[in-house]
């Protein structure tokens, strides 16, 4: 698969889908099944699948970017909505925006490829340089930082010297956009 080795590519699939488990397994614990059916919920207790997801969807549209991220992954794989590439861009850019270390991940190994966006090295790199630099900082994030550390490292083999050196300084001057 081009620049992404593929157990790079493993990873990146199986933390994608490990994080949408963790929110669909909150949800039962929590009394509703949102993988369920698409409708009321049955014994009248809880609220239903299409009621967490419209609540998980105004969380994202109020600017929680866990809830962006999440509704990107889910988007991505066609998890409990449809596949929709262009939605899973718009949500995983908004959470990256604001920082999230994993969302940056998966946003640059989509565009290390083109992989449902347009391949673009110099954000690649960028936002694989911003998530290992924001996972080094979070307690168990080891593996985050390695595996974005890695993907760069290979992108990097790929790149001229000014593409490296224009993408390390727009990550240096990337602030992060807070939405709420």
């Amino acid at each position: 698969m081009g620049i992404m080795p593929t157990h790079v590519v493993a990873q990146f699939c199986s933390t994608l889908r490990a994080v949408l488990f963790v929110w669909l397994a909150e949800g039962m614990i929590a009394g509703t099944n949102p993988a369920g059916a698409i409708d009321d919920a049955p014994d009248g207790r809880g609220y239903s699948a299409t009621e967490q997801l419209q609540r998980f969807r105004e969380d994202a549209e109020e600017g929680s970017a866990l809830a962006q991220y999440v509704l990107g992954v889910m988007h991505q794989l066609g998890e409990a909505v449809p596949q929709d590439h262009i939605e899973a861009a718009k949500w995983l850019h908004r959470a990256a925006d604001q920082g999230l270390a994993l969302a940056q991940f998966v946003l640059g190994g989509m565009r290390v490829n083109g992989h449902n966006v347009p391949e673009d090295v110099v954000r690649a790199h960028i936002w694989l340089d911003l998530s290992a630099a924001h996972a080094a900082r979070i307690a168990g994030a080891r593996k985050l930082t390695r595996d974005a550390q890695e993907m760069r490292a290979a992108l990097a083999g790929k790149m001229t010297a000014a593409e490296i050196e224009e993408a390390q300084k727009l990550a240096r001057d990337w602030k992060p956009k807070p939405e709420r």
